[in-house]
């Protein structure tokens, strides 16, 4: 009987070593070939991703000391602990002794982390502030539509000035919702990648054409949704170093949000001006000219002067 038990003692065996070495495998394939077939970081993939923001300056500031502070207390927390484990271990001879506690250690370990959690609120709230403040008169202003699954900027033309848009007037075949008879419209500058200048303050306004989207540079430490029917008017940036990026929807928003991102390249003002002035006068040559009064019928009744907004802007965010 042990004689016919042998032969299935050494199938199961093998079949379990078999088993095994495939585990083996299979773990040796996760950690080697699947990365080899993702996308490449540059950078520090344990941390960060290299800021090239003034504003996101100050938010590693708020990062590092954040960082720091749990380090420490993680550090004298656990040492602790260690030295109390092998202090009052339990040996034999030795009895336990009860600490019903102390008051004033107590008193410090409660007040110290409240002051330390007042002052983080303070001063990130100063932060906050600063981030959100209006944007400088001298900033660009960029207007970034979002779409399933795209993007899209708009520049101002020679005017130096966007043409007026309402978010109200936004469609399929106006995605901007700019006025198609004001000639600003067609000297606007259409672009599918986000250009900017170096050192010079940037002002987007966010919107949706349909759903629920995100303006998302992890190097610029932005995120900013953008909501249909609203026109998001309180980011702004100012770059600190040129370089190529990438703006990524950070919002599920359909089948193809995988794929929805556009390039980011930052550049000098010199070299900034020769990629947007030549778009410039393209347009503005080829945008027809204003009707002049002559032209126009003297019967006709003269229609009151009106400008559309600019946007329906929320220029403060909503805490």
């Amino acid at each position: 009987m042990i004689r016919a038990m042998i032969p299935s003692f050494k199938k199961s065996t093998l079949t379990s070593g078999s088993l095994i070495s495939r585990v083996v495998q299979g773990i040796i394939f996760l950690l080697l070939i699947v990365p080899a077939m993702a996308e490449q970081r540059a950078g520090n993939i344990y941390g960060l991703p290299p800021c090239v923001t003034v504003s996101g300056e100050k938010v590693d500031a708020i990062f590092r000391i954040i960082f720091y502070l749990t380090a420490t207390v993680f550090v004298l927390t656990q040492g602790t602990y260690i030295v109390y484990l092998i202090k009052y271990r339990r040996r034999p001879g030795v009895k336990a002794h009860y600490s019903h506690g102390n008051n004033t250690l107590e008193i410090i370990w409660t007040t110290l982390p409240t002051i330390i959690f007042l002052a983080l609120a303070i001063y990130g709230n100063r932060v906050w502030d600063e981030i959100h403040r209006p944007a400088p008169e001298n900033a660009l202003t960029i207007d970034v539509s979002s779409y399933q699954f795209g993007w899209q900027m708009r520049y101002p033309g020679v005017s130096g000035k966007l043409s007026p848009s309402d978010v109200r007037a936004i469609s399929p075949q106006n995605p901007f919702g700019t006025d198609p008879s004001d000639p600003r419209t067609a000297q606007d500058v259409i672009s599918p990648d986000l250009v900017i200048p170096v050192g010079r303050p940037v002002h987007v306004l966010l919107h949706s054409r349909d759903v629920i989207h995100s303006f998302y540079v992890p190097e610029f430490r932005l995120y900013q949704d953008c909501v249909p029917g609203r026109t998001i008017g309180w980011v702004w940036f100012q770059a600190t170093r040129a370089g190529d990026f990438q703006l990524a929807c950070n919002q599920l928003c359909g089948t193809g949000h995988y794929n929805m991102k556009a390039p980011i390249h930052i550049l000098p003002e010199e070299e900034f001006q020769k990629w947007l002035t030549p778009r410039q006068q393209k347009n503005a040559a080829a945008s027809p000219p204003p009707a002049s009064p002559t032209q126009a019928d003297p019967m006709a009744p003269k229609a009151p002067e009106k400008e559309l907004p600019l946007t329906t802007t929320e220029t403060k965010p909503k805490l």
